[in-house]
């Protein structure tokens, strides 16, 4: 048995070939007035894109996560969990080209959140009545590809934390 596996694992390492795009990865910090956006955000088109948002304003304190995926000219898709608000945390997921889209939220309270800005960009708002310090870390995934096809694998990623 042990050898059937390796030669199956043989096999399947001698037809792929790994295509590994180095992770970019930005970290932005704002300290938004109440009812403000950031600037808006340009995530990197036609991959996964793993976006942690966090509020440090106490007592508010909050964090999210979504992985995102930007098709051009056309929408943002996201799937992800909610900050936690005192009840268990919920899935965020959807996909829009509408400004205003809830994507996640990243406070406590659920009133500092990034939203969609347009079909190609995306902003953090804040709906509080008081300044708020949300800070993004976003992380375009490592990409493996199969040599032997001229498809992608979508679901084998792995993050750089």
């Amino acid at each position: 048995m042990a050898t059937v596996v390796a030669i199956i694992t043989s096999i399947v390492v001698a037809n792929a070939t790994q295509t590994i795009t180095t992770p970019n990865a930005a970290f932005i910090s704002y300290n938004l007035a109440a009812g403000a956006n950031s600037a808006v955000i340009t995530p990197a088109s036609n991959r996964s894109v793993l976006i942690m948002g966090c509020c440090t304003t106490s007592p508010i304190l909050g964090v999210g996560q979504v992985s995102l995926q930007h098709v051009p000219s056309t929408f943002i898709e996201w799937t992800g969990l909610e900050s936690y608000n005192g009840s268990p945390s919920t899935i965020t997921s959807g996909l829009s080209n509408m400004a205003g889209a809830h994507i996640v939220s990243i406070d406590f309270s659920h009133l500092v959140d990034i939203q969609v800005a347009s079909a190609d960009t995306i902003l953090i708002h804040n709906g509080s009545g008081g300044t708020r310090r949300p800070h993004l870390k976003m992380e375009r995934l490592f990409h493996f590809a199969r040599a032997t096809s001229e498809r992608s694998f979508s679901c084998l990623q792995i993050g750089n934390f």
